[in-house]
């Protein structure tokens, strides 16, 4: 899809991923692009316009669908996220959390724009996934089931939105280096390399973007052989249990 002139959502758009993949979609020659956050941040690029948009609030997704009638490029960034197995004490009230803004958010971003974009000729949605979209780790236990639900989300709207034009994405990558990620231990990749090839992503209308140096690995590995790569997990979680 051409992002020269076009008019881009993005969601938690004003840090981390979110700020890497704005100033990307205006380099790449974005005409507009309508910031969502839970907390206004004000800029001085009048290309930016920074937009009140909880993704779990009825009210704000259909504040932004008023003040955002002219939307053809949907990112679905916003995400939230913990660190804890299934059988951790804690696990269900985060689960909810997660789960609502990950999957529930990410359906209500959705439901609510696809009108807005088959408007506009169609367009593109583009869902930030995770490479534990294809498997779980009991380290990122309730997490990985987000996921796994938001990139069964996006698998299920690409067949119902083609007939409006509308093309629909994936984004893979593992750790990102964001404050989302700052508690964990392990190699991550820039923002910026993510949001880069997101953007090279949008502009070959790729479904699956592999935005990091091991994400196309890891769907390999699980592609050629998923019980060794569980028996890899096993092994390192009984390591550390």
């Amino acid at each position: 899809m051409n992002i020269k002139d076009s008019v881009a959502l993005v969601t938690g758009g004003n840090r981390g991923l979110g700020k890497s993949l704005v100033q990307a979609l205006l380099a790449a020659g974005a005409r507009k692009v309508y910031v969502g956050s839970r907390k206004l941040t004000e800029s001085s690029d009048t290309r930016i316009h920074p937009l009140k948009l909880d993704v779990t609030s009825e009210q704000d997704v259909a504040a932004a669908v008023a003040a955002c009638p002219d939307v053809n490029i949907l990112i679905n960034n916003a995400g939230v996220a913990s660190s804890v197995s299934f059988l951790a004490p804690t696990s269900l009230q985060g689960a909810r959390v997660e789960m609502e803004t990950n999957y529930f958010g990410m359906l209500r971003i959705v439901q609510a724009f696809a009108p807005v974009l088959k408007r506009n000729g169609g367009g593109m949605i583009v869902n930030i996934l995770s490479n534990v979209s294809w498997f779980t780790s009991p380290a990122l236990a309730t997490y990985s089931a987000t996921k796994a639900a938001a990139f069964s989300l996006t698998e299920g709207i690409r067949i119902e939105l083609k007939s409006q034009g509308t093309r629909v994405a994936g984004v893979y990558a593992g750790f990102i280096d964001t404050d989302l990620t700052a508690q964990i231990d392990a190699p991550k990749v820039s923002p910026d390399v993510v949001a880069a090839n997101t953007i090279k992503g949008i502009l070959e209308d790729q479904e699956d973007i592999f935005a990091d140096p091991g994400s196309r690995g890891v769907k390999a590995a699980l592609d050629n052989d998923r019980q060794a790569f569980y028996r890899a997990i096993q092994q390192r979680w009984d390591a550390a249990h």
